[in-house]
């Protein structure tokens, strides 16, 4: 099975960089957001034959309880806000007839996965930083719910080539007002990819 690692940052992934290249799996960096990464994957999947996606990163959670740190597989994501405003109210790309903006992840066949928790990802091009926008989050999604400002393009570019594609995030701070001193980002980069090398070593 051709495994292709798929990252925004080098940062993310680079303690693993010596573990992929020693295993020969190969890795993609897009860069950040969702315009990069569709068109960084789409490019790569023109020229290489891949199996399965495995996208990972850093997020925040809206669950505040969460332990720092903790990895989520992300099973959905939500290209956040893709509709129209009317007059109050928000129509969805669905409503419109436009399309869809929600995608999930899809599984490889006869491959056990470790068992962690499952979140909702939301994938957002400006991130949440205001009581009120952070409020609204609250009474529109239920938790456990990671935002990042990728996933939902990998799983996008996935269906569209109708490959397998996993997402796995763990949480470097919370979906609060800017704050960078309660920030983990550190932690969360040595669980993601402690628990990235298990995963490939399980299913490669």
């Amino acid at each position: 099975m051709s495994i292709l690692v798929v990252a925004a940052t080098i940062e993310e992934i680079k303690p693993s960089l010596s573990f992929l290249k020693e295993k020969r799996i190969p890795y993609l960096i897009t860069g950040v957001g969702m315009v990069a990464t569709t068109y960084a994957l789409a490019t790569h999947l023109q020229r290489h034959k891949v199996d399965l996606l495995v996208h990972v990163g850093i997020g925040g959670a809206l669950d505040s309880s969460a332990p720092l740190g903790e990895v989520y597989q992300i099973y959905t994501d939500e290209i956040f806000g893709l509709g129209a405003e009317d007059n109050g109210t928000f129509l969805s790309i669905e409503e419109l007839g436009f399309g869809k903006r929600v995608y999930t992840e899809k599984l490889p066949i006869n491959i056990q996965l470790p068992n962690i928790q499952k979140a909702r990802g939301i994938t957002v091009n400006s991130v949440h930083g205001s009581e009120a926008s952070i409020l609204r989050l609250h009474q529109q999604y239920q938790k456990p719910l990671i935002e990042s400002m990728e996933g939902a393009a990998a799983f996008f570019v996935a269906e569209q080539q109708n490959i397998c594609c996993l997402q796995f995030r763990s949480v470097s701070n919370y979906i609060e007002p800017r704050n960078r001193n309660a920030w983990e980002i550190g932690l969360a980069i040595k669980n993601l990819n402690d628990f990235l090398q298990h995963l490939l070593r399980l299913i490669n």
